[in-house]
């Protein structure tokens, strides 16, 4: 398995922690401005919102937070003007990573992503310097233990998914972005239990960090990156072999 879906992995079993420091309400809550300011307020008519409200719900996140992130970012509330941000750069040992961003304070986040690289060992690179390596995908992973995995491939493939690929103790159902929101409600609308729903950035290869000492720094520049406010998500194309996960677990 491929050393990005074991960062997924570490960051699902690290989610309550997350939750409990308000991390993840906090980039929820972006998200739904952003797509309510992008699309509309309408759930019906903008499905990246749609997808931000399922998100949100799987998330216990209040149905009052929900609306009022709505509110704001539809302008019938005073909010924050966020605006998307992309970085790209090389981590330690050579791996590519991509960092989402949403700020309303772009010289504040470039001059702390650039730091956190920095001290990591790394370096920020220009946009498109590493994007080429990623597909962008939808990405639902599904609990190996919650459903039968020839029965997940038919209801996948019937709603629109282009393939179903088991990982460790998952399956994880991959989509063209555009169709992800359909396959996600059609899943759902089935019982199916989720692990995660994104659309995500998958990577084309991976390289393999087999030092303990690279693999140790990397994991520092990507948790790093995770607790910054400003960082929605972080994607990487990483290989780290599973006995120097272990032993730095």
């Amino acid at each position: 398995m491929s050393g990005h879906s074991k960062w997924a992995n570490i960051k699902r079993r690290k989610g309550a922690v997350d939750a409990q420091r308000g991390k993840v309400f906090t980039r929820l809550t972006k998200e739904i401005i952003v797509a309510t300011r992008i699309g509309g307020p309408d759930p019906g008519a903008n499905p990246r919102l749609r997808g931000c409200i399922a998100a949100a719900k799987s998330e216990n996140m209040p149905k009052d937070k929900i609306d009022r992130a709505i509110k704001k970012g539809s302008g019938e509330l005073e909010g924050e003007n966020y605006e998307e941000i992309r970085y790209e750069g090389y981590g330690p040992g050579g791996v590519a990573v991509i960092v989402e961003c949403m700020s309303d304070n772009r010289n504040r986040t470039v001059g702390e992503v650039r730091y956190a690289f920095s001290k990591a060992g790394g370096n920020l690179g220009e946009s498109g310097c590493v994007g080429w390596m990623f597909d962008r995908k939808g990405s639902i992973t599904v609990p190996a233990d919650t459903i039968d995995e020839e029965r997940l491939m038919e209801m996948a493939i019937e709603a629109g998914a282009e393939d179903v690929v088991e990982d460790e103790d998952q399956f994880q159902v991959l989509t063209d972005p555009d169709d992800f929101e359909s396959v996600r409600e059609a899943l759902e609308k089935e019982g199916v239990k989720f692990n995660e729903a994104a659309v995500t950035m998958i990577p084309q290869n991976t390289v393999e960090v087999s030092e303990e000492k690279v693999a140790r720094q990397l994991l520092r520049l990507l948790e790093t990156l995770e607790e910054n406010e400003d960082v929605q998500s972080v994607h990487a194309n990483f290989d780290i072999p599973d006995e120097i996960m272990e032993a730095l677990a």
